[in-house]
Parts: C-alpha cells; sequence; structure tokens
C-alpha cells in the first residue's frame, strides 16, 4: 500500500468530513445481542451497510474526487462496492466515470455502477488485471486513476468513519476494523488512536486470503494466492496485495 497512516493525519480526515459531510449518511452504531451474548461483553456494529451505496467506499471516493482540478474524466477497476462509490462520487461532483470490472464480478453491483452513470469495461480475467486495463485507458484518454484504497485521500474519506464512531461509542475500548485492501483500516486507526490512544485498533483478514498479514510478515507487498471466498464484493478468483 503507497498510502500508509504516516500519510494521513487527524486534520486530513477532520478535512476530509468537512468535504463529504452532507453528502454521506451519518450511519449508526447499533447493540448486538447476539454477538454481546458470545463475547461475554458489549458489542456494538457501525452500521455502514446503510451507508450510500451500501458500503464504506463512498467516502472514500468522494473525498479524493473533490480534491481534483475537474478533470475529463476518472477511471477506476473494481469488483463492485468502489465500482459503485466511485460512480456515485462522479455523478454527484457532475464528472464522468469509466470503471472496469472483472467479468466474475457480481452482476448486481456491475448494474449498481451502470445505474449510478458510469461506462463499464468488462474485463476477463482476475481484478488485477482489470486494474491493470483502468491505468492503461488513464494513459490513453487522460483521465486520472481512483485506486481503491492506496491513496491518502481515499485514506483520509474511509477515516471518517473512525471520526463517528468516537462520537457515537465515546467509551469504546477496542475496534474492529475489516482489512482488505487496508484504507479503512488505516483511516479508522489513524483517527481512533488520535482521539482516543488507548483504545485497541484490530484489523481483521480472512485466513482465505491474509494479503496484509502476509505483506506485514514478509516486510514487502505479498500478493495472496487465488481462492474462493464468500465475499459478495470480490470475484472468486481474485489477487490482492
Amino acid at each position: 500500500m503507497k498510502a500508509t497512516e504516516a500519510d494521513v493525519t487527524l486534520s486530513d480526515i477532520e478535512a476530509a468530513r468537512g468535504r463529504i459531510d452532507e453528502l454521506m449518511h451519518t450511519t449508526p452504531v447499533w447493540p448486538s445481542r447476539e454477538l454481546s451474548g458470545r463475547a461475554g461483553i458489549a458489542v456494538m456494529l457501525k452500521c455502514e451497510n446503510l451507508q450510500r451505496t451500501g458500503s464504506f467506499k463512498v467516502r472514500g471516493a468522494i473525498n479524493m474526487l473533490a480534491t481534483l482540478q475537474r478533470p475529463a474524466g476518472v477511471v477506476a477497476a473494481s469488483a463492485g462496492n468502489h465500482a459503485q462509490a466511485v460512480a456515485l462520487a462522479t455523478t454527484t461532483l457532475g464528472m464522468a466515470a469509466t470503471v472496469v470490472v472483472p467479468a466474475e464480478g457480481p452482476l448486481a453491483k456491475r448494474r449498481a455502477a451502470a445505474a449510478y452513470g458510469a461506462e463499464l469495461v468488462v474485463e476477463d480475467g482476475p481484478l488485477a488485471l482489470a486494474i491493470a486495463r483502468a491505468q492503461e485507458l488513464a494513459a490513453e484518454r487522460g483521465l486520472v486513476f481512483v485506486p481503491p484504497f492506496d491513496h491518502p485521500a481515499i485514506v483520509a474519506g474511509q477515516g471518517t468513519l473512525g471520526l463517528e464512531l468516537v462520537e457515537q461509542a465515546p467509551d469504546v475500548e477496542t475496534v474492529l476494523v475489516p482489512a482488505g485492501g487496508g484504507g479503512l483500516l488505516a483511516g479508522v486507526a489513524v483517527a481512533v488512536k488520535a482521539l482516543r490512544p488507548r483504545a485497541r485498533v484490530i484489523g481483521v483478514q480472512s485466513r482465505a486470503m491474509p494479503g496484509i498479514v502476509a505483506s506485514r510478515d514478509a516486510g514487502a507487498v505479498e500478493a495472496a494466492p487465488s481462492t474462493r471466498t464468500i465475499a459478495a464484493g470480490s470475484p472468486w478468483r481474485v489477487l490482492r496485495s
């Protein structure tokens, strides 16, 4: 990941919130009786599934695009959630979007991205090839490439979730964050640790595709092996780093 936690500060995240606040939902934090009973402690869920497009991804996409000087257009690659986020962000901000999607990606999310106004380019093969094609289109057409996680503005936008969480649950002791590409984890960690230093922030990743864990252990970016996964936002054969 090119943008690390050190690249983004609490001030960056607060500035991101100022840019996107009116365009985002403040998603609720709800107690989970089932998980609390199993864990023996109070467990609460940050319901980002109620966010626009159904995912936190739109936070980072809108924040990054809001910092641009009205480009000719943007291009992204995604199996689903990032595609929808970029499509909605560009429609909201009056830009044109092209999204390269893997042929095996979820059809419902592909259709949703198109409904938000994006031009779709379907690429055979894994997400890694879709990303490469998106970067080619950026060079050919003079478009801005919008990465799914490895950009400071993306990380800062995702970090706004952490600001909300601390406001909604000021006594939080441990925050568990899904760790796919690492953008959400990095942003939330910066926000939470800055506002509540004694809280623990733990990234959680599937054993089937432990890209971040493997990279941390190796001290360099390592691709996760291709495998099957139940994650709705990813095709089965995906390379993640």
